[in-house]
């Protein structure tokens, strides 16, 4: 069984910050790539910013230079933090991680349960 559990999410004003913390447990060999995602209302998922196992990093467009991703490999965690929030980020945010269980395994992508971000005033 492997568990992804989210955190951090909240209500923030416009121009304000909130870091989203995301930890995996579980049976778990080895964890590639991990991202964040999120969804707001009427609208599709959307990738946010990933993150690979020897840390480059990728980006959507609408958060570049706003929004930073990081990971600790020993702690399975991966982070998100997110500064200038404006009220056009306001969504569920999703944890994501390409997990490999075993040594005979491929991997797998899991998912958090999500974190609601609501920015506004």
């Amino acid at each position: 069984q492997v568990q992804l559990v989210e955190s951090g999410g909240g209500l923030v004003q416009p121009g304000g910050s909130l870091r989203l913390s995301c930890a995996a447990s579980g049976s778990i060999f080895s964890i590639n790539d991990m991202g964040w995602y999120r969804q707001a209302p009427g609208k599709q998922r959307e990738l946010v910013a990933s993150i690979g196992r020897s840390g480059w990093t990728n980006y959507a467009d609408s958060v570049k230079g706003r929004f930073t991703t990081s990971r600790e490999n020993a702690k399975n965690a991966v982070y998100l933090q997110m500064n200038s929030l404006a009220p056009e980020d306001t969504a569920v945010y999703y944890c994501q991680a390409r997990i490999v269980r075993d040594r005979s395994s491929s991997e797998s992508d899991y998912w958090g349960q999500g974190t609601q971000v609501t920015v506004s005033s």
